[in-house]
């Protein structure tokens, strides 16, 4: 018998109203669904909507669908129909039954369309889109009706068939509703029902040259599939309107309902896939997953973990109140998460030699090291120790004061798992640079004190340089210079310093390291394997996280 539930679910204002249907019995179960239009990569605001609609199926026993709104073959593409199943998939949830597609209902659809021309509900208008945005009004000034709004029915379904049958050009007809043009919601405004585009649909291929309207499809696709509670976000409300207009007019049994909560807005960055797709198109980023991209792919590929996504989700929560959220808040869920699954390795990234002169040379030792500091369970590794190191050039000065708890003149230091070595001299380049330590070895303090009772202040990682593997490490920071990009120009708000690709040393056993899996490096930080670049004959280490909030301090 599986163990009980004991997971404390987040309380939201949906979730009530979805607990007052189910007791009143408006509902016996609930049915969601995810419905992204594929023209473009999801993005993190996109993984708030899929952990609702699907948390909620999970948490209530109910159904989720995942449902593409395939609409506007112009700008929809196979690839993205892939890469949404598969970041659906990477967050941990499974859809109900097969994939749906908008596309699915397009025979239902254009028979709805038809039965409000025959109610005199709809009907073609052959003014041009910059005309009907012109009648349309303004927010202070009602609209006035087109010229060809009162067609009879006989002549709209014929004029809407001729549409079907591709006999105007783009742009010459359209199916409209007939609502009311002096209503204060510009939506509903006779809305466009119908458009024409003569491209081949991904799906469909070229059986249509007609394409429904989002405002008409998704409504109508919710029903069809029996969708109790259709969650969309804060910018649909006023669209509520319509959706309910359109299935108060139709023959259809079921009735769901629309409710809205504020979307995901996170500082440095943007949640346009319009903006997201020129970034890659003008070649400002490698593609829709660079990891300095938010997107769901960037994020797994720079080393983020559904849990950490998942856990953000949850902690931001779901309200109708407009906010961006600090970025920290995104990185301090991949630390937490990282922090305890994260096995350690040793990789240095800004290397200088360290040679232990009373070291014999040619000798090597093997030393046994944990992986992580507080789980055993995540075992052990061997690490070559032998005469020659690298260490961090910032780990060494030849003067420091006592706030400075690393190697120094002078002055000991243990090596991380290692012996304690204590500094004697340096060599330096022609620039000042040091760019040699020579220190001396206390053999007797591996794993205890030095004898003498002085103790190292400082732990420091090295790699050994005999057997050390050279890895490229790309050092990522926030992709715009200010919180807010949407409100600058795109390219003038661009952080030149995104990205710092440099050349590191790290230890043997990284060789090995697998893809999308994080590591934190001692002390550097958390990095992982890049799924794209990374191969046995080239090591490519993403940094996900740095180990602490470095960022809220400078820019304090």
């Amino acid at each position: 018998m599986s163990q009980p539930d004991t997971e404390v679910r987040p309380s939201n204002f949906i979730r009530n109203i979805i607990d007052e249907d189910l007791a009143t019995g408006k509902h016996q179960s609930v049915h969601t669904r995810f419905p992204p239009e594929p023209n473009g990569y999801l993005h993190i605001g996109h993984a708030k909507s899929i952990c609702l609609n699907f948390g909620i199926a999970k948490d209530y026993q109910g159904k989720c669908n995942l449902r593409f709104d395939d609409t506007n073959p112009v700008k929809e593409d196979i690839e993205y129909v892939e890469s949404i199943k598969k970041d659906v998939e990477w967050l941990g949830f499974e859809w109900d039954g097969d994939v749906r597609y908008s596309s699915d209902y397009f025979d239902a659809l254009y028979g709805y369309a038809v039965e409000l021309i025959n109610k005199g509900l709809a009907y073609v208008d052959e003014l041009s889109p910059d005309e009907i945005r012109e009648y349309r009004g303004t927010l202070t000034a009602p609209g006035k009706p087109s010229p060809y709004r009162d067609r009879s029915v006989e002549e709209n379904l014929a004029l809407f068939e001729k549409m079907r049958d591709g006999g105007f050009e783009e742009g010459k007809a359209c199916l409209r509703a007939k609502i009311d043009m002096a209503s204060s919601f510009i939506v509903m405004r006779d809305p466009v029902l119908y458009r024409i585009k003569f491209a081949h649909h991904h799906q469909t291929g070229d059986k249509w040259c007609i394409y429904p309207m989002y405002d008409f499809t998704h409504c109508i696709s919710d029903a069809i599939e029996d969708i109790t509670h259709s969650i969309c976000t804060l910018e649909f409300q006023d669209n509520r309107r319509l959706y309910d207009w359109v299935l108060d007019n139709i023959t259809i049994a079921s009735r769901p309902r629309q409710y809205e909560f504020s979307r995901l807005n996170l500082e440095y960055t943007m949640m346009s896939k319009r903006k997201l797709n020129q970034l890659v198109t003008d070649k400002h980023v490698s593609g829709w997953d660079d990891p300095r991209m938010p997107t769901i792919s960037g994020l797994r590929r720079r080393g983020y973990t559904p849990a950490a996504v998942r856990e953000f989700c949850k902690r931001i929560g779901v309200t109708k109140m407009e906010n961006t959220v600090e970025m920290g808040m995104l990185e301090a869920c991949i630390r937490d998460d990282l922090n305890s699954n994260a096995p350690r390795a040793m990789a240095v990234l800004d290397p200088i030699k360290l040679v232990l002169e009373n070291y014999p040379e040619g000798e090597v030792e093997m030393l046994t090291i944990s992986n992580h500091p507080s789980d055993e369970s995540m075992g052990n590794r061997e690490v070559p120790f032998s005469r020659e190191l690298y260490i961090e050039a910032e780990d060494f000065r030849e003067e420091a004061n006592k706030k400075f708890k690393r190697l120094v003149t002078g002055k000991k230091v243990r090596l991380r798992g290692a012996y304690v070595v204590t500094a004697e001299r340096c060599d330096k380049d022609e620039n000042g640079n040091v760019t040699t330590v020579y220190c001396s070895v206390d053999r007797d303090t591996l794993g205890v004190d030095p004898a003498d009772g002085v103790k190292p202040k400082g732990v420091i990682h090295w790699v050994s340089a005999e057997h050390a593997l050279d890895a490229e490490v790309r050092l990522y920071d926030r992709l715009f210079t200010i919180a807010n990009p949407n409100v600058g120009e795109l390219e003038e708000t661009l952080n030149p310093e995104s990205l710092t690709v440099i050349a590191a040393k790290v230890e043997p056993a990284l060789a090995h390291a697998e893809v999308e899996k994080a590591y934190q490096f001692e002390r550097m930080g958390y990095f992982c394997a890049d799924n794209k670049d990374s191969a046995a004959d080239k090591l490519v280490f993403n940094r996900t996280v740095g180990l602490r909030d470095s960022w809220a301090k400078i820019s304090d």
